[in-house]
């Protein structure tokens, strides 16, 4: 999400390296090229002339701190108003009403909203130890109903039985009632969506508000739709109390207009957006991690998030103490490959990490599309246990028994060899070095990308 946006935002910046001051000269140049940014990305005009009229004010007659650059500055402007633009703090599901607490989606049909109803009762579930039970009110599209009860089966989720004589306003009671009675934390309703905004649609989600204590509407769009997902989650907010939004595929929209300008022209919190396909692919909205993001600057902290949920702590120290001992091994890079894996592959990571997005690009024919990670395992398991620690004694004899075991060539075996030795090289170099800038700024980690393509 938002490679393009950045990209060019970052382009503006170089525009006023090596000036000594700013001045309305070279500010007006970077802010023409932010507009033009903004508006490829589609966000909306209002929304675009607000956030550029922002920056101008606080940058004209700002004085360039001593060792701190005109280009620097500007972009400590633009990260400011980018978090105070995305909603300035993250808002979370308020948890403090009576159980159950009723959470209703709402959203156009093909929004996404069935799966993304999934993967919030998934999230509740799994990060805070909610019980959960989902139910679907769309008695309309076709095997509605059965999408989401298959989704709820997958993943172990409660769902209400199906009575296909029901009318949604008969579900929302009956589904209320089950809750109560099997002492249910949350009860998460998946309403019906229409392929345009209508009356009908409207007064069926107003009816269903006042036939039960709804704690929380989340509304759910497809970021894909650019501005038009704004302007539809307006339409909505103004008929409803819309309590948050959640931005569904936003993992797909390289632009982030629609991000861009849903706060801005709803006034309502981006409370979560959908990153992948996958049921666990919803993260918490942070303005300041999106900011640092379309910045460049990465987003450590929701990495580190990450592999907390996904990596094992106990594992994790093991590696810590191979790698400052210097005995990194064929089993443990093929352990390092699954993790990779489990936290969304070499691409997924890029993209958190301060300087290394641009890589990305880099990646197209390297280990996610040319399955390198499934090759390399198959090649790991075809070595001997004493091979897979002592990788230097893999000659050309064992080489050909590898290839042929795995269903590989020689040279895919050589290749990887040659890329564990580079991966051992840096561990052992990171395993030693304390210093966090150095490791940032030594050649093995500025090479990152020739690692992941050779």
């Amino acid at each position: 999400m938002f490679e393009s946006l950045s990209e060019k935002i970052n382009e503006t910046f170089k525009v006023l390296k090596g000036k000594g001051t700013i001045t309305e000269s070279n500010l007006e140049e970077a802010l023409r090229s932010i507009r033009i940014a903004f508006l490829e990305a589609d966000v909306a005009l209002t929304a675009t002339r607000d956030f550029i009229e922002r920056i101008r004010s606080k940058a004209i007659g700002q004085t360039v701190i001593k060792s701190v650059s005109p280009a620097q500055m500007v972009v400590k402007i633009v990260n400011d108003e980018l978090i105070e633009f995305l909603g300035s703090k993250n808002h979370e599901i308020n948890f403090n009403n009576r159980p159950p607490l009723v959470i209703l989606m709402a959203g156009l049909q093909g929004s996404g909203k069935t799966t993304t109803t999934a993967k919030l009762a998934y999230r509740l579930k799994n990060k805070f130890k909610k019980s959960v039970l989902v139910a679907s009110l769309d008695t309309y599209r076709p095997a509605a109903r059965e999408q989401l009860e298959s989704l709820a089966k997958k993943n172990n989720i409660d769902s209400l039985e199906i009575i296909m004589s029901e009318k949604p306003s008969q579900i929302v009671l009956r589904a209320e009632q089950k809750a109560k009675n099997e002492n249910y934390d949350i009860l998460i309703l998946d309403s019906a969506g229409r392929n345009h905004i209508d009356t009908k649609m409207m007064n069926e989600l107003i009816d269903i508000s006042n036939r039960i204590s709804i704690s929380e509407t989340l509304l759910v769009v497809d970021s894909m739709s650019g501005q038009d997902a704004a302007n539809v989650a307006k339409h909505f907010s103004d008929k409803l109390n819309v309590t948050g939004i959640i931005l569904s595929r936003l993992d797909g929209d390289a632009r982030g207009g629609a991000a861009l300008s849903m706060r801005f022209i709803t006034q309502k919190p981006i409370k979560f957006i959908g990153v992948g396909e996958k049921v666990e692919e919803l993260d918490e909205f942070f303005p300041d991690r999106i900011a640092s993001r379309i910045l460049g600057m990465g987003d450590v902290v929701t990495l580190v998030e990450k592999a907390a949920e996904d990596i094992d702590e106990e594992e994790a120290k093991n590696l810590q103490k191979k790698i400052l001992k210097g005995r990194f091994s064929l089993i443990d890079y093929s352990k390092q490959l699954d993790q990779i894996s489990k936290l969304g592959g070499v691409q997924s990571l890029l993209k958190y990490l301060p300087g290394l997005s641009n890589l990305k690009n880099n990646v197209n024919e390297s280990i996610e599309n040319s399955k390198i990670v499934e090759i390399q395992k198959a090649m790991i398991n075809s070595m001997t246990k004493k091979e897979r620690i002592f990788p230097d004694i893999i000659k050309a004899s064992r080489k050909v028994r590898i290839a042929k075991g795995s269903g590989t060539r020689v040279q895919d075996v050589n290749k990887l060899l040659k890329q564990f030795k580079k991966m051992s090289q840096m561990m052992k170099k990171f395993g030693k070095n304390k210093n966090m800038d150095q490791i940032m700024n030594s050649p093995q980690f500025k090479n990152l990308g020739s690692l992941i393509n050779k």
